[in-house]
C-alpha cells in the first residue's frame, strides 16, 4: 500500500516537471566547455564593458580590485561544495564563473585586467576543457591578462605611488588571507578598510536592474512557481518535511542552478529559518515553505503557508487573511518615491488594527506601532532587496543597500532593527513583499513576564495561540515607472479559497 502511494506521488512530480520544462526555453551547452559555464549565464560583451566604464566614472580614481571566489571545501579539500558560487559583484562586472580569478580596473591608467592561472592537463582530465584566462577575458571585452602571482606587483605599485586600492568587504576567509598578503591589512581590519567609494558605486549600479536582469529574475520566479506548487501538490498528513523539502530542492537543481538559499519547510512556521526535519506533517497544522532558486545568476524568493490537510480552520483563516491583506496592500502603495520603511509601518498599522479585531491587541494603533508592540507578531522587516543575491548586496553593508543619508535604520527597537530595506523606492528596484504573523512561545513568555508592551498586547488571548505556528506570504516585486508588479509569469496560489481548491484538485 505504501509502495503504491509513493509511486503515485512520484508520478505526479514527474508529470509536473515535464509539463513545466515544456513551457520553457533551455539553452544548450556551448561546445566542449565545462558544465559550470552555460551560455545563458552571461550577458553580451558590451554589457560588461559598459558596466566597468560606469564603475570607473563613479569611483573616479585609484585601482579597483574585485575578487572572484574559489572552490570551498566541504569536509576535505577535494570534496568541494558544488556548484561553485561566484562572487556576485565580480560576476556583475566580469561575467565569468571560473574559480581563482581576480578582476582589476586601473582607473588612472584606463586599464582593465583579468588575473588567473590557466589550468593544466591534470585538471582537464577531471574537469574537462576550460578556456584560457585570455579567452575568458576576451569574452567580456578585456585584453590584458596575467597569472595570479603578478597581482601582487600591481598592488605594490599602487601603494608605492600613493594610489587608493579599492576593494569590497570580504566574506570568505581565503579572500581575507589574499587581501592580507596583497595589501598588508589584517582580516580583522578589512571590513573597515573596504572602499566606501566602491561600495556606494556598486550599490548604485546593482540596485537598479536592467531590462535583461529583470527578464532573468522573471524566469527565476517561474522556476519558483514550479518549486512551490510542487510542494502544494505533495502536502498531506504523514509525508515528512524532509521529503517535500527535498523535492523542492530537486526542482531548483533540475530547472535552475540550484536554490538561492537553504530551503525553509516546517510546521514550525514561527521559526524564521526552520529547515526541513524528519517530522511527519500532522493533520490540522500549518506548514510554511520559503524557497527560491538561482537561474542565470539571478534569484527568486517566495513563501507560501498551507494547511496540511488542505483546509484552513476558522482560526487559521482569520490570521491568514490578515497576512494576505498586508501582502496585497503593498501592490497598492509601493512605487517610485515612496520609502519602503513607510510601506513597512503602514503594513504594521494594518496588521495591528486587524489583530485588535481578534482580541489579540488593544489600545491606540499608532502608539502601539511606535513602541514596537506589533513586533511580537512580526519581528522582521517587510522585505529586502533582491537580485544576484537573494538578500541583494547584503555583504556590502545593509546601511548602504537598504538605507541612505535620508533614511536611517533604527537598530535599538526589537523588530525594527531587522528592517533590511527602508530607503525610497526607485524604478528598477526589486524588493520582496513578505509580511507574516508568528506566535513564538519563548517571545510570548518573555514579554508577558516583563510586561513589555502590556498596554497593547492581550496576553491571555495570545497564550491560546502558542501552538499556532506562523504564517508568511512572500513574492518578489519590481518597482515600475508608475507603481509595481509581481515578478514571474504565474502567481503561486495563495488566496485561501484558491489555495484550498488547488490542493484539493491535486489531492488523491
Amino acid at each position: 500500500m505504501k509502495s503504491e502511494k509513493l509511486k503515485g506521488i512520484c508520478k505526479k512530480i514527474w508529470f509536473y516537471v515535464r509539463y513545466f520544462v515544456s513551457l520553457h526555453r533551455f539553452v544548450p551547452y556551448r561546445g566542449t566547455l565545462t558544465l559550470k559555464r552555460k551560455i545563458e549565464d552571461m550577458f553580451d560583451k558590451d554589457t560588461y564593458i559598459r558596466r566597468r566604464a560606469e564603475l570607473k566614472r563613479l569611483v573616479g580614481e585609484g585601482v579597483i580590485v574585485l575578487f572572484g571566489n574559489n572552490e570551498a571545501p566541504c569536509n576535505y579539500p577535494a570534496n568541494a561544495y558544488a556548484p561553485m558560487r561566484q562572487d556576485s559583484s565580480f560576476l556583475y562586472y566580469f561575467g565569468q564563473h571560473r574559480d581563482g580569478l581576480v578582476g582589476v580596473i586601473d582607473i588612472d591608467n584606463d586599464e582593465e585586467w583579468l588575473f588567473g592561472d590557466d589550468i593544466d592537463v591534470e585538471d582537464i582530465v577531471w574537469m574537462g576543457f576550460t578556456p584560457t584566462v585570455s579567452d575568458l577575458a576576451a569574452e567580456v571585452g578585456i585584453s590584458k591578462t596575467a597569472p595570479l602571482a603578478q597581482l601582487s606587483s600591481v598592488c605594490r605599485n599602487a601603494i608605492a605611488t600613493h594610489r587608493t586600492v579599492h576593494f569590497l568587504p570580504p566574506y570568505r576567509h581565503d579572500t581575507k588571507i589574499q587581501i592580507m598578503d596583497l595589501l598588508g591589512i589584517h582580516p580583522s581590519k578589512q571590513k573597515e578598510a573596504a572602499s566606501l567609494q566602491l561600495i556606494k558605486a556598486v550599490v548604485k549600479m546593482r540596485a537598479t536592474k536592467e531590462p535583461q536582469e529583470i527578464a532573468a529574475i522573471d524566469r527565476a520566479c517561474d522556476v519558483g512557481y514550479a518549486m512551490h506548487t510542487t510542494a502544494q501538490l505533495l502536502v498531506k498528513p504523514g509525508v515528512t518535511e524532509r521529503f517535500i523539502g527535498g523535492q523542492v530542492d530537486g526542482i531548483a537543481r533540475s530547472l535552475a542552478n540550484g536554490t538561492s538559499f537553504a530551503t525553509i519547510f516546517s510546521q514550525h512556521g514561527e521559526i524564521m529559518h526552520g529547515n526541513p526535519s524528519a517530522a511527519k506533517l500532522e493533520d490540522g497544522r500549518l506548514v510554511l515553505c520559503d524557497a527560491g532558486c538561482e537561474l542565470e545568476d539571478y534569484c527568486s524568493d517566495h513563501t507560501r503557508t498551507m494547511p496540511v490537510n488542505g483546509k484552513f480552520t476558522q482560526r487559521q483563516r482569520e490570521i491568514y487573511s490578515i497576512v494576505e491583506a498586508c501582502h496585497d496592500y503593498v501592490l497598492e502603495v509601493a512605487k517610485p518615491g515612496v520609502k519602503y520603511m513607510d510601506v513597512h509601518f503602514a503594513v504594521c498599522r494594518m496588521m495591528t488594527e486587524r489583530l485588535k479585531e481578534l482580541g489579540l491587541m488593544k489600545g491606540d494603533t499608532d502608539e502601539a506601532v511606535r513602541q514596537g508592540a506589533h513586533a511580537m507578531f512580526l519581528p522582521h522587516g517587510l522585505g529586502h532587496m533582491m537580485g544576484m543575491d537573494v538578500h541583494d548586496m547584503e555583504g556590502l553593508g545593509q546601511i548602504y543597500v537598504g538605507f541612505d543619508d535620508e533614511t536611517r535604520p533604527n537598530l535599538e527597537q526589537f523588530g525594527t532593527n531587522c528592517l533590511r530595506m527602508g530607503r525610497r523606492l526607485e524604478e528598477g528596484f526589486v524588493v520582496t513583499d513578505e509580511p507574516g504573523i508568528y506566535f513564538i512561545p519563548a517571545l510570548i513568555d518573555e514579554w508577558k513576564a516583563s510586561g513589555h508592551c502590556k498596554e497593547f498586547l492581550c496576553f491571555d488571548k495570545i497564550e491560546t495561540y502558542k501552538d499556532f505556528g506562523g504564517i508568511r506570504i512572500e513574492d518578489d516585486v519590481l518597482i515600475t515607472k508608475d507603481g509595481c508588479r509581481f515578478l514571474g509569469s504565474k502567481r503561486i496560489p495563495y488566496h485561501p479559497q484558491e489555495l484550498e481548491e488547488f490542493m484539493a484538485h491535486n489531492a488523491g
